[in-house]
């Protein structure tokens, strides 16, 4: 197979760098990828095809936005470095058609900022890791379209995102991004794959969108979803205190609705047949919903 990225490679991205007169800015975590054969993978780890329309974060120079313009539809990257859109006009003119550049915070990224008309199908990109756990999931909530997400992050935040229960790295994060993807494959990557080297390890991973159904099989209601992130919140609130414990303190600290809810914490477990007694990071996924239901009918006892 020959080469996906013409930039993918230390000479190639110094060069351009030079040529613009940029080095790369650690404020804004840049770290660019150097090697194409990782490239290849990230590629072949998402699965495109020519039908899809392709959101990506952080394009940089260019490096894997080259390839995924290559295999994709169309191609929607978000930068807010200010420098590098001059860069991005150079580097990938030959496809500029069908790619749009949107020049803001990722974290500030509104739907209205899409083509209603054409929504992105699949997240791909080499992630900012400071924003990246909260990007992922965000994205997930919020952007129905998207079916997949291949993302290049630190190695700890893969770990989380693919976490079992019972585990260290289980937490509500795990939790609240597990009701809407699952995780499908990763593979590592070191850091001599970047420029400059980041002082941590990478790691790809595919999250693949999938609904959560209740015992019928039927796709949960929004609210349920949401009350259960909720519940996961609560329940790792102090992560080694029991969960009537650690949810008594979330409810506790969230104003009069809040309070009223922690007094009906007893009942709640009980509804839901879960031991207060147990630990957040024992509980399952299902378990998790069981309380976001139960949850919502405490709420409405209340008339919250």
């Amino acid at each position: 197979m020959g080469s996906l990225s013409t930039l993918a490679s230390l000479a190639a991205t110094r060069e351009v760098l030079a040529d613009h007169g940029l080095t790369a800015k650690y404020s804004l975590g840049q770290n660019f990828l150097v090697n194409d054969t990782i490239v290849q993978k990230i590629v072949a780890l998402a699965e495109l095809d020519g039908a899809d329309r392709v959101l990506e974060i952080g394009p940089g120079i260019g490096t894997l936005t080259m390839a995924l313009l290559k295999g994709a539809a169309h191609v929607t990257s978000i930068e807010r470095d200010a420098d590098l859109p001059a860069v991005l006009e150079e580097t990938l003119a030959p496809w500029w058609d069908k790619f749009t550049l949107i020049q803001k915070d990722a974290l500030d990224l509104q739907l209205s900022d899409l083509n209603a008309q054409a929504m992105p199908t699949k997240l791909v990109a080499n992630l900012p890791y400071a924003v990246a756990a909260t990007v992922v999931l965000d994205y997930f909530q919020r952007i129905d379209s998207l079916q997949s997400a291949t993302v290049m992050v630190q190695k700890e935040v893969a770990d989380r995102m693919a976490a079992e229960p019972g585990t260290k790295n289980y937490g509500a994060y795990t939790v609240k991004l597990r009701l809407y993807a699952q995780p499908a494959g990763r593979f590592p990557v070191s850091p001599n794959n970047f420029f400059p080297p980041p002082r941590v390890d990478s790691a790809v991973i595919r999250l693949n969108r999938r609904p959560v159904t209740d015992a019928s099989g039927a796709p949960l209601d929004a609210n349920v979803v949401r009350a259960a992130c909720t519940m996961a919140d609560a329940a790792f609130a102090s992560r080694r205190k029991t969960l009537s414990n650690s949810c008594k303190t979330y409810f506790a600290g969230r104003g009069a609705q809040g309070g009223a809810v922690a007094q009906h914490l007893p009942e709640l477990f009980e509804r839901a047949s879960i031991d207060p007694k147990r630990r957040g990071e024992t509980l399952s996924l299902a378990e998790f919903v069981q309380l976001g239901q139960e949850l919502l009918a405490v709420q409405a006892q209340l008339g919250q």
